[in-house]
């Protein structure tokens, strides 16, 4: 499956880094939808040794496409085009791993980026090192010049704008998240608000109780409690709110074969029905009317 597959149709592209979908009504909802890690290409400049599907094996595979809907629905929607593997949009610039950066700035990495994930990726998502030899802090800042700077600044005029315009602005970060991750009975969704301080609880709760009207199984924070764009955003005192929703892979993805499973459809359809009610709940919060 190519990129253009795995991207909605009719996207206009504002950079090499994202894609922005927007409103395609007039609803104002102040929602602005995230798909940091569905993006599927992978440059020369990468110089990994690895084939696509394990480069490809960190991806939130085709999350672009599942939330398609929220454009008709009302709100705005930025889509990473490169891969995860390349350039981690869901880290800070500062992650860089002195275990894979020669000459790294700095010395005290997270504990993510210790494992291997930080804003570039050291190993794949089943842990193969990605690269044989070392890379250096001018590669490293050519990437994030090239797509983590981009689609950042880009997040930030999205933000404000909605801001401007509907009074708050909420940032949805939609994650897909392994099977494997919560064991065969663990959530179907989770939902992470960084244990209740990046928003709202209404859209917290909102969310939760949308989801379980489809079946489905929410837990809350764990494993996930919000990456960076969450942390960073997450400031409702200032009208910010923040939200990241992983979608668990078996309600819809065949992770061996890297393409849709059985429950494409029910998902897809289930999506809709929430970002549809969802969005309608957003509008009219707002009080908003043009």
């Amino acid at each position: 499956m190519d990129a253009a597959s795995l991207t909605p149709s009719g996207l206009q592209r504002d950079s090499d880094a994202f894609e922005v979908r927007r409103p395609a009504t007039d609803r104002v909802t102040g929602l602005v939808f995230c798909s940091p890690h569905s993006g599927s290409i992978y440059p020369e400049d990468m110089h990994s040794d690895l084939d696509e599907t394990r480069l490809r094996s960190v991806e939130d595979a085709a999350m672009d496409r599942l939330i398609a809907s929220g454009m008709s629905a009302g709100a705005t929607l930025l889509l990473a085009r490169y891969g995860r593997a390349y350039v981690d949009l869901n880290r800070a610039e500062t992650d860089l791993d002195p275990a894979l950066i020669a000459d790294c700035p700095f010395d005290q990495p997270t504990p993510k980026t210790i494992a291997g994930y930080g804003v570039l990726h050291r190993v794949s998502g089943d842990g193969e090192p990605l690269y044989q030899r070392r890379l250096t802090l001018a590669e490293a800042e050519a990437r994030l010049d090239k797509v983590h700077r981009p689609y950042h600044r880009q997040l930030t005029r999205l933000m404000h704008d909605a801001r401007k315009e509907a009074g708050r602005a909420v940032l949805i970060d939609w994650h897909s998240m392994p099977r494997r991750a919560t064991g065969p009975n663990g959530p179907d969704i989770v939902l992470g608000d960084r244990h209740g301080s990046s928003c709202d609880s209404v859209w917290t709760r909102s969310l939760r109780a949308l989801f379980e009207a489809q079946g489905w199984r929410v837990g809350l924070n764990r494993p996930y409690a919000g990456g960076y764009a969450t942390q960073l955003w997450g400031q409702p005192e200032d009208g910010f709110h923040a939200v990241q929703i992983e979608v668990n892979r078996r309600l819809y993805w065949d992770e061996g074969s890297h393409t849709p499973a059985a429950g494409w459809k029910r998902c897809e359809t289930a999506l809709r029905r929430v970002i549809a009610q969802f969005c309608a709940m957003a509008e009219a919060d707002t009080g908003v009317r043009r």
